[in-house]
């Protein structure tokens, strides 16, 4: 169990900590911050909250109604290591002053709503959430984007295309190939140390860690392993982990970024999620003798997984560089199957053995600049819909789907292959994610907006790349 507000006082007054920084998630999935002193941080602060002006922050309340409660939760509170001076940090919740109502634009506040949905139903009282969010390191990032001109530059002292660079002392070769950075040792693997330091803060505030690798892109991709929570405690953790990576990245003059797709012709980032049910302390997913030992119940999750992935991959997937990983070649999972172990597959069903308790699904198809809270929370409501209406996800598939003739690969369901794709799916599909309340008919046309108009700024502007093709054609 977390810390209670008592707790939290009680440290507050017996370390005499003065600062107490409260943070928040915007639409988008960043962190945004407030600093307040300790005095203003009591009991009833974490029950109605803290007020501020929300009207700043994308996609949130208007100007002429803009005052909204921060309610901290003092389960999440830790000591924040990037300060110089001692502070507390509790992650918040978003909430109506007047009403005391849940802010339905706050993405953990919709995944509090999504939880409470999920006991109403009956049908379970508990969702675990495993993602693993998968990060590039670069030593130099350029970028530029104006009405004469645009252009961009990522560098990393690990990548392929610096084999034959001057460097400082020497060019000591040591370069990591194009897909070959799937685990190769030190001097090859740079970053042993920084992905240490990653790791073991992560578990010092709280996150329950299990390790760390370099991935498969050459140019410095890397995974930090964290073991899987409760929807709303694993999204939280997700938060904690991109502002570990960033920061430590900085400290060792590095910057990490969470794009899906930053390199041309490698291989892209994901967070791949694991997830199962529980009821009455007991896991549903686990059936024996059945394909992969699944349930009935797990196989009518999948169901509605697969079904409902086109329109939720516009929370899972919610960037327009997020489809430029999503292709066919770079192990990015884009078709709509199940299978026991096939990482092509867009669910997977890992190798967990005998125990019930391990059983789960995972979805890969989903990358790391989703909003957690709500990429996690459409996932679920997707998979009570297959429990509900018994939706039927057909035979697992063993197959590798990347290595099938074009005429079977052409009878499987596949991803969107863009954002806009996504957000039609979801203007067309958005029933079950209104069930309950979860998902508000506001909510959804306002991500739908927001998103629309990323798709149009890359629209209205010239690639690079079309002048290769056709300035002179």
């Amino acid at each position: 169990m977390g810390k209670s507000p008592q707790d939290v006082l009680r440290q507050i007054k017996d370390e005499n900590i003065e600062l107490i920084d409260l943070k928040f998630t915007d639409l988008h999935g960043k962190w945004q911050h407030l600093t307040v002193t300790s005095d203003m941080v009591d009991e009833e602060a974490f029950l109605s909250g803290l007020a501020f002006d929300g009207s700043s922050i994308r996609g949130w309340k208007a100007i002429n109604e803009s005052d909204m409660a921060m309610v901290p939760d003092s389960a999440t509170a830790w000591i924040d290591p990037f300060y110089r001076h001692k502070t507390l940090s509790l992650i918040c919740s978003i909430q109506e002053p007047r009403s005391g109502e849940p802010y339905e634009r706050c993405p953990r506040a919709l995944a509090q709503k999504a939880l409470a949905y999920l006991s109403s139903t009956g049908l379970a009282d508990t969702a675990f959430f495993g993602p693993e969010p998968e990060f590039f390191l670069f030593d130099d990032v350029r970028y530029d984007s104006s009405e004469g001109g645009c252009a961009y530059s990522v560098d990393t002292i690990e990548a392929p295309w610096n084999s034959g660079r001057i460097e400082e002392g020497g060019n000591l070769a040591y370069k990591i190939q194009l897909k070959e950075g799937y685990f190769p040792v030190s001097p090859n693997d740079t970053a042993q140390d920084i992905r240490s330091e990653m790791l073991l803060l992560m578990g010092q505030l709280g996150i329950p860690i299990e390790k760390h690798h370099h991935e498969v892109a050459g140019a410095s991709q890397h995974e930090l392993g964290m073991k899987f929570a409760e929807l709303i405690q694993a999204a939280d953790n997700v938060m904690t982990y991109k502002y570990v990576v960033r920061n430590i990245a900085k400290k060792y003059g590095k910057t990490a970024t969470f794009m899906p797709k930053p390199v041309f012709n490698d291989n892209g980032t994901g967070m791949h999620v694991h997830q199962s049910l529980w009821k009455g302390g007991q896991p549903l997913f686990f059936g024996e003798g059945t394909y992969a030992n699944l349930s009935q119940t797990a196989r009518w999750y999948i169901g509605g997984i697969l079904k409902h992935a086109p329109s939720f991959l516009a929370f899972t997937n919610p960037s327009t560089n997020s489809y430029k990983r999503l292709v066919p070649g770079f192990e990015a999972p884009v078709n709509l199957v199940y299978s026991q172990g096939n990482r092509s597959a867009a669910v997977r069903i890992p190798l967990t053995g005998p125990s019930p308790k391990a059983k789960r699904l995972e979805f890969r198809s989903g990358d790391a600049l989703a909003n957690p809270y709500l990429a996690f929370s459409a996932m679920m409501m997707a998979g009570i819909d297959g429990i509900k209406n018994q939706i039927d996800p057909g035979e697992g598939v063993d197959v590798d789907l990347f290595e099938l003739p074009e005429e079977q690969l052409s009878k499987i369901d596949t991803v969107p292959s863009s954002l806009n794709g996504a957000l039609e799916a979801l203007n067309s599909d958005k029933g079950y994610l209104t069930e309950g309340g979860v998902f508000t008919e506001d909510f959804i046309n306002n991500w739908i907006e927001i998103k629309y108009e990323e798709v149009q700024q890359l629209r209205q502007r010239p690639h690079p790349y079309e002048f290769s093709m056709y300035y002179d054609a």
